[in-house]
């Protein structure tokens, strides 16, 4: 039996939605998938004079391997990301678990939390600076204030990376509520009022019931903030100069990609650290789907 003819309203339908889904396929392939594989092709290049690129074959590759540079950057990301990240998302936690209570103000908490996420991370990068400067910040004013000697936590190489930390977490702190409190709305009331009948406590409840069922949500924000830890950059440049002392303590790897580029002029090299990152970004994430299947429930 031969396969039917599509009518010509079908052929209209597909058009129609070829037509819609083609400016964003485009400006993908255009913004995105053309300078993924060009990052890929320059990380085999080496960048001469008049930005003049010659094959360098793995040599950026082998040189990346043994900088000492690269591997404290990537310490400091990975020490960022494991501050940030289990704190920032247990406090999101809690925040949305308060604001999904019934409480008088919701909106303007709401709101207040959520402003973080939507400033410039240049106006909160000078402000915290203003906070944590070592001579006049408001922190060591407080500190002060109740007898506890200030220090300069952002020249001092022991809190560099703590004070930027409790920024990151700051910022983080206001969309993953949003996003949490999404979830927790989501949930039927059913199973609460099920629970109350049998006398479950709240320490049950949420272990049995919230946690369950806001595991999907919980592990979307797990990745999403995993992620941009990964990729951290404007907030630690803007608080912390090159000209710092803690500097090498605080460099991120997307810092060290920077530097390299723009500072640098050597994009090979810089295509280098941009492949290894996208690389270990990537192996994060396969490892996190995989592992979700043992603790995420989907309704």
């Amino acid at each position: 039996m031969g396969r039917k003819k599509p009518s010509r309203r079908e052929v209209k339908d597909w058009l129609w939605g070829y037509g819609m889904v083609a400016p964003l396929v485009a400006g993908l392939a255009v913004f995105y998938f053309y300078p993924f594989v060009q990052s890929i092709y320059m990380s085999f290049t080496k960048t001469g004079a008049f930005n003049r690129s010659t094959w360098n074959g793995i040599s950026n590759y082998v040189e990346l391997f043994g900088d000492e540079t690269f591997w404290q950057s990537l310490k400091n990301t990975l020490v960022y990301v494991v501050m940030t990240v289990p704190v920032g998302i247990l406090l999101s936690i809690v925040m949305a678990g308060l604001l999904n209570s019934k409480i008088k103000g919701t909106s303007f908490y709401r709101t207040v939390y959520f402003l973080p996420s939507v400033t410039m991370a240049a106006a909160i990068s000078l402000v915290w600076r203003w906070i944590y400067n070592g001579d006049y910040g408001l922190l060591n004013v407080i500190l002060n204030f109740f007898g506890i000697k200030g220090i300069s936590w952002l020249t001092n190489p022991n809190t560099v990376m703590i004070a930027i930390g409790i920024v990151g977490i700051w910022c983080s702190c206001g969309y993953n509520t949003i996003i949490l409190l999404a979830g927790l709305q989501g949930i039927s009331s059913n199973y609460y009022e099920a629970a109350s009948i049998d006398g479950a406590g709240p320490w049950y409840v949420f272990w049995k019931i919230t946690f369950p069922l806001l595991s999907p949500t919980i592990f979307f924000v797990m990745v999403t903030s995993l992620i941009n830890g990964l990729k951290t950059f404007d907030m630690v440049y803007m608080m912390v100069p090159t000209a710092s002392p803690v500097y090498k303590e605080a460099q991120t790897v997307v810092m060290y990609f920077y530097r390299n580029a723009f500072e640098y002029g050597n994009k090979g090299y810089a295509s280098s650290i941009a492949v290894v990152m996208f690389a270990l970004i990537m192996l994060i994430t396969v490892f996190q789907m995989r592992f979700q299947k043992k603790w995420v429930i989907y309704d």
